[in-house]
């Protein structure tokens, strides 16, 4: 099988260092590809390989194949699609027409990704997969893999088959442990109530994930923001972890060192992923009359904080 890893952050550049490392060892069975925009991170991975760090500190250097030629989605069994979601629909515009009979597996952050993808990819070849293993890009061709966490894949428009089965094998074997649901709906809400408690509140404030739940003020966040959501996914048919706050102050917990990604984002003066997240739960609150005030402050402030 050969993957195409579809954005070179720092997820993207975990699902192909493991699989390229895996592949060395013999383990995964696949070649591997990671497509990007060919900025200094790919150069360097090209060159040099990617610095791999591994959560135990461990450290190994594996070649990974890496390009900005949309033309090499042409090679893919599986195209991973790993951009930001804002990037979904000009990046599959790319390399849409170079696929053949590929998988296209989404393992983005935010609601909507499978639609966006379904545009330009046959139904029932969309596949969608969350993850929340930890992933940073220290320096260009430099990555640390944070921590591990559980991924789950399933098809959003069709039954799921062998080849969701043996995508979920293939990454299990690369060291990024993969479960199969036949619900995959309710596993990106379940992610996406962990994003509302955690993301914008830590972004704003420019405090890392531990004040959440050691600060009244970040504790009065999350669970406001997960309540909303909980609401939100409930009214539209998804039945959602009973557990959605404590679950999210786990996380907040287990990662209390951490900057958030949409932390890092802002800091880095570049875009988050508003819309996908907060703005699209605020629109589907307001489409069912159900009442978000959290939600919507923290997206447009979101929005401000972007503008500047």
């Amino acid at each position: 099988m050969h993957v195409v890893v579809l954005g070179a952050g720092a997820i993207g550049s975990l699902v192909a260092g493991s699989l390229a490392a895996a592949d060395e060892g013999a383990a995964a069975g696949a070649s591997v590809t990671l497509l990007g925009r060919d900025g200094e991170h790919e150069r360097r991975v090209r060159e040099r390989g990617l610095r791999f760090e591994r959560p135990d500190g461990s450290e190994t250097t594996v070649d990974v194949a890496a390009t900005s030629d949309r033309a090499a989605a042409a090679r893919a069994d599986l195209l991973v699609v790993c951009v930001k979601s804002y990037d979904t629909a000009e990046a599959l515009a790319g390399v849409a027409p170079h696929l053949d009979d590929a998988e296209v597996l989404t393992l983005q952050n935010g609601l909507g990704n499978a639609e966006t993808v379904a545009e330009r990819v046959p139904d029932e070849r969309v596949v969608v997969g969350t993850t929340s293993h930890g992933a940073v890009l220290e320096g260009p061709g430099h990555l640390r893999h944070a921590g591990r966490g559980d991924t789950t894949v399933g098809r959003w428009f069709a039954a799921n088959d062998d080849r969701v089965r043996e995508t979920a094998a293939l990454l299990s074997a690369a060291g990024i442990e993969t479960a199969v649901t036949d619900d995959p709906e309710r596993a990106v809400w379940a992610k996406v109530l962990v994003n509302l408690g955690v993301n914008a509140p830590t972004a704003l404030a420019r405090v890392r994930n531990g004040a959440l739940v050691d600060e009244p003020a970040g504790r009065r966040l999350l669970e406001g923001a997960v309540a909303e959501g909980v609401a939100v996914a409930e009214v539209c048919g998804v039945d959602a972890p009973e557990d959605a706050v404590e679950r999210t102050r786990t996380v907040a917990r287990r990662t209390a060192t951490n900057r958030s990604s949409m932390r890092q984002d802002l800091e880095a003066g570049g875009r988050t992923e508003v819309e996908a997240l907060y703005g699209e739960v605020a629109r589907r609150a307001a489409a069912h009359d159900v009442d978000a005030p959290v939600t919507r402050t923290l997206a447009d402030l979101l929005r401000l904080a972007e503008s500047e």
